[in-house]
């Protein structure tokens, strides 16, 4: 009975890790699309102030845009969270450096890591949001 234990416990452990490379898979997926539509609506919003009359002096139109694009950084940046999370670790706001998931405060600079649903993790200042790729931040 002991090698059907331990070959039982293997199993589950394959299945475990295999649903957690599918979790990532899909969230970098979703990171991706939203990057792309980042960029898609920053060239609309320069399309339609290109085109615009410059008589007007209604932003509302644009400001739309610019709301949609602050959502969709701040849904990358849970998103990101969640990728790291899954991972066993985070990332310092301040330095950028990988902290253990355990840690409340960075080893290499001492700054508070925040929580998801603190005000602090969703304020857009140090959003982080680039051109880099979810694979440079692994």
């Amino acid at each position: 009975m002991s090698i059907l234990d331990v070959v039982n416990a293997t199993s589950r452990s394959v299945n475990e890790k295999t649903k957690n490379m599918q979790e990532v898979a899909n969230l970098k997926k979703k990171i991706t699309y939203e990057r792309e539509r980042i960029y898609e609506v920053f060239a609309e919003i320069g399309e339609k102030f290109y085109n615009m009359d410059p008589n007007n002096q209604d932003f509302s139109e644009l400001r739309v845009l610019c709301d949609d694009v602050n959502t969709r950084k701040r849904r990358i940046k849970k998103m990101m969270f969640s990728l790291h999370n899954m991972r066993g670790f985070k990332i310092c706001p301040q330095c950028k450096a990988e902290v253990n998931g355990k840690f409340k405060f960075c080893g290499s600079c001492g700054a508070r890591i925040p929580e998801p649903d603190e005000a602090e993790f969703l304020d857009m200042e140090g959003l982080g949001f680039g051109t880099e790729s979810v694979e440079e931040n692994e």
